[in-house]
């Protein structure tokens, strides 16, 4: 029944990068026409989830709303892990003043929520989806610091890379061909678990006005407006909310299990 689980959430990824390549495979109406004659339009065989408060259809604005959704989570964790993981690398092979800068600068990153730190990271940068990428990754740069710090001193004393200094082999390509893979591979694994939480964020960013700004469909800005129809047009939040939650879910399973799998133990 897990495994069964997993294949699921599997599947639910799949459809969602697809939906995220082509949309034009799941609608083939246009997220951005505008149709005064049909605003606020319940489920129905013309509309299957409806229409919002400008007669656009949501389950087009849902689809084509997925890739901006989704580089929002998977962007903002590939910039913390490349960041935090240069920070992390530098912390574990450097001397006792850059590893102490680097912690120093952690905990005062990780002193803060992440999703307060990416509000003043965009306030400063200001709104947009590349803004609010920027924003979340670096919110996310001091535990990914600290998890590669951490897997680079265990990494650098073990008897292989022992044994590569003792072969003859510089310092640079034992870094690069043991340190480094071997560092990043289990934060790469933990890293799945964060996209999940990132993509909260970025919807989150959205909501509050300062990620994807409108008419571009996303999902947090869809349930920023949807909040002002919820008494007469239950479906234009429901779809939605539901997106982020069935994502957030399918990311979050199949990143326990990829985890599970590193650790050898059954997933």
């Amino acid at each position: 029944m897990k495994r069964a689980g997993v294949y699921a959430a599997a599947a639910v990824l799949a459809v969602l990068v697809l939906a995220a390549l082509a949309p034009e495979l799941f609608t083939a109406q246009d997220p951005l026409a505008v149709d005064s004659g049909g605003t606020l339009r319940p489920p129905s065989a013309g509309h299957p989830l409806g229409t919002d408060e400008n007669g656009r259809d949501v389950l087009a604005r849902i689809v084509h709303g997925t890739r901006t959704s989704l580089l929002l989570g998977f962007g903002a964790v590939a910039v913390a892990l490349v960041f935090g993981g240069l920070l992390g690398l530098a912390a574990g092979l450097g001397n006792r003043l850059v590893e102490g800068v680097v912690m120093r600068l952690s905990d005062v990153g990780m002193a803060f929520p992440e999703l307060l730190l990416a509000l003043v990271v965009i306030t400063v940068a200001g709104g947009g989806t590349s803004n609010a990428v920027l924003a979340i990754g670096v919110a996310g740069i001091p535990n990914y610091a600290r998890l590669v710090r951490a897997q680079t001193l265990a990494i650098r004393r073990s008897g292989y890379v022992e044994a590569a200094h003792a072969l003859g082999l510089s310092a640079p390509r034992v870094i690069l061909r043991h340190v480094l893979p071997n560092a990043v591979k289990p934060v790469l694994v933990l890293a799945t678990v964060g996209v999940g939480t990132a993509l909260v964020a970025g919807s989150a960013l959205s909501f509050l006005g300062l990620g994807t700004p409108p008419p571009e469909p996303e999902w947090g800005s869809m349930l920023s407006t949807a909040r002002n129809f919820i008494s007469r047009a239950w479906w234009y939040g429901v779809f939605p909310g539901a997106a982020i939650t069935l994502t957030v879910i399918s990311v979050t399973v199949v990143g326990r299990a990829l985890r599970l799998r590193s650790e050898g133990r059954a997933w």
